[in-house]
């Protein structure tokens, strides 16, 4: 298999991680698709143009989301204090536990691995992984 098909096996794992720790914890009026609103870095303090720009999806789209999420909860869109005629995301008490419970997951899941690989494979993976990161950000 190529790189991405192998790459994605792993991701998968940890989203249905996140996922059913979410719901676990109560989270569960939350799917997959929210989930993309939340990966690193988070939107805390963003704007939806610039996030929607982020995750590669349409501002429309983005919006469907955000409603979700802001009426369930999980954040609120804010005025801009810079910029009169835009919002910025913030975050609720419930969209910061939400975004911890996440990753106590993953780093539960990471645990997993470390275990099944070995602590020296796994931080080898990690290493990697953290270059090709930096290289495709740069491409």
């Amino acid at each position: 298999p190529l790189i991405g098909a192998l790459l994605r096996a792993p991701w998968e794992a940890v989203r249905r991680r996140m996922l059913e720790r979410l719901h676990e914890q109560g989270f569960d009026d939350l799917d997959a698709a929210h989930l993309n609103v939340f990966l690193h870095p988070g939107p805390q303090g963003t704007r939806p143009s610039e996030l929607a720009a982020r995750l590669r999806i349409s501002k429309q789209a983005l919006n469907y989301l955000l409603g979700d999420l802001e009426r369930s909860g999980y954040l609120e869109r804010r005025p801009d204090p810079h910029d009169a005629r835009s919002k910025r995301i913030a975050l609720t008490p419930r969209g910061v536990l939400m975004g911890r419970t996440m990753r106590d997951a993953v780093s539960e899941i990471e645990h997993d691995w470390e275990q099944r690989l070995g602590p020296q494979r796994f931080a080898q993976l990690h290493q990697l992984l953290s270059e090709l990161s930096e290289l495709s950000e740069t491409t």
